[in-house]
């Protein structure tokens, strides 16, 4: 029997990891937390990882730079960005490093379940 696709999510606010991990429980899928890029990295998460929710505003490593750490590594996650702080520049420049969606704060469950869905669908 086949596990279901593995969703990790990167995000340092708490509450961030603590809902995340139960939506997306209930949508099918199994979920690893982080609370940072270094965590992430450590735990070598992304040799198993199939789809990545990563904040873009984390202390020490950020998001963006942990996206390009991971192809650097020749590791092509289907990573979906979230933040409470976008601008009109960041968007369009991580669709066009690879992003598969990147999504304000607060979201609505069904986009980041869509969202997921997409990034699954490119592996």
């Amino acid at each position: 029997m086949t596990q279901p696709a593995l969703v990790a999510v990167v995000d340092d606010d708490v509450s961030v990891r603590e809902s995340l991990p139960d939506l997306l429980a209930d949508a099918g899928w199994r979920v690893e937390a982080f609370a940072s890029a270094e965590a992430f990295l450590d735990a070598r998460a992304q040799a198993r990882t199939h789809c990545l929710i990563l904040d873009i505003g984390l202390p020490g490593l950020s998001g963006p730079e942990l996206h390009e750490e991971l192809l650097r590594r020749g590791s092509v996650v289907p990573t979906v960005f979230i933040s409470a702080r976008l601008d009109d520049r960041i968007g369009p420049r991580l669709m066009a490093a690879g992003a598969v969606a990147v999504l304000a704060k607060p979201f609505s469950v069904a986009a980041l379940v869509d969202a997921v869905a997409a990034a699954l669908r490119t592996r």
